[in-house]
């Protein structure tokens, strides 16, 4: 008898009350996808302004090789001896140097 007389008189949840599970599902997205993906972003940005000549990369679709020259949108990379590839800058996946760089020798001989 309360609840209707409870739901009659319009006394339901308060805005903020009804708000409050939207609030707590974005703020779970923020922390958990976003936030994540944006600093990812950045340090690959940052990674690709770091590059320069003799860095050994490996593109995204896993070719490694040496740069050879650079210019603001593209790379030649040396990926044998005397064969070289021109790449877009932004599809350098990763960066490789010191004994990172000696691991992909290996992998990249078999």
């Amino acid at each position: 008898m309360w609840d209707v007389a409870y739901a009659q008189a319009g006394g339901g949840p308060s805005t903020f009350i009804s708000m409050l599970p939207l609030v707590l599902i974005f703020a779970v997205f923020y922390f958990l996808l976003i936030r994540p993906q944006q600093r990812k972003a950045k340090d690959h940005r940052n990674m690709l302004t770091q590059l320069k000549r003799n860095d050994e990369v490996m593109t995204t679709g896993g070719v490694f090789g040496k740069i050879q020259a650079l210019t603001e949108t593209e790379l030649t990379l040396e990926v044998a001896p005397n064969v070289k590839i021109r790449v877009s800058r932004s599809h350098i996946a990763q960066l490789f140097r010191g004994e990172k760089a000696a691991g992909a020798k290996e992998v990249k001989g078999k």
